[in-house]
């Protein structure tokens, strides 16, 4: 819940907070110790000012301070600013990287666009555990800064199996190092719209039986990200923007 000069919204000013309670006229909400240090200590805010709320459900709000305090803020919903939407049916799959990295991962593809986030378990992957809670609060901070209605989900871990297994009716672009996949873009321009996953894999790539596994489901394509390696965050950050480009809300 930091200022970000690149947001249009802090540019101008304005406060976002996400909250979970129902948004509607006139509702008096409390918010939590850690938001309301944010509001009062951080920004300054005293009692008359105004904030943006959102909750992934009913749209974007204006709340006035009712209640300024450093550990219980009350404000007060007034009217509505933008009314809900929902991005593309889109989820992001990566093997989770050092800390630095996933943290990056997850504020870029939830600027992105995203509705979903799942670290996937590779056998080269080199980060054994990943904080579900911490992505959740670097998902709400990124869904706060950059303007959106939603915050991603956080789908539990799984391994690269598992998480096939349960890929259902969704399509999958894995990025494929192997040098025998077509160009991204190429690639996405012949495929159809609706619900897909992004697999970003791990530093070094997939191995050969996890490339002949993604290669044996029927909705899945593998696609090149051109000749230069890339780290896997910056990978994420460049076949999200592809898909968004080719297939997405761009």
């Amino acid at each position: 819940m930091t200022a970000d000069a690149e947001n249009p919204a802090c540019a101008t000013g304005k406060i976002r907070l996400f909250v979970a309670s129902p948004l509607q006229v006139d509702a008096e909400l409390a918010l939590t110790r850690e938001q309301s240090h944010y509001l009062v200590n951080v920004m300054r805010q005293t009692e008359g000012g105004r904030v943006l709320l959102f909750n992934g459900r009913n749209g974007e709000w204006q709340a006035e301070v009712v209640k300024a305090r450093k550990k219980a803020c009350v404000l007060k919903i007034n009217t509505q600013t933008r009314a809900q939407d929902y991005p593309p049916d889109l989820e992001l799959w990566f093997a989770p990287v050092k800390r630095a990295a996933t943290d990056s991962i997850a504020q870029k593809a939830t600027e992105l666009g995203v509705a979903a986030i799942r670290p996937v378990m590779t056998r080269r992957t080199n980060t054994a555990r990943v904080r579900d809670d911490r992505l959740k609060s670097t998902v709400i901070e990124a869904a706060e800064q950059c303007g959106r209605l939603t915050v991603p989900d956080i789908l539990e871990a799984d391994d690269l199996s598992g998480a096939l297994a349960g890929l259902g009716d969704k399509h999958l672009m894995f990025c494929d190092e192997s040098g025998m996949a077509p160009p991204a873009r190429e690639a996405l321009a012949q495929q159809d719209t609706g619900a897909w996953v992004v697999l970003i894999g791990p530093e070094g790539g997939f191995d050969a039986e996890e490339r002949a596994m993604l290669a044996a489901q029927d909705r899945v394509v593998g696609v090149s990200l051109g000749p230069r390696i890339m780290r896997a965050d910056t990978a994420a950050i460049a076949a999200l923007t592809l898909w968004q480009s080719t297939l997405g809300d761009w």
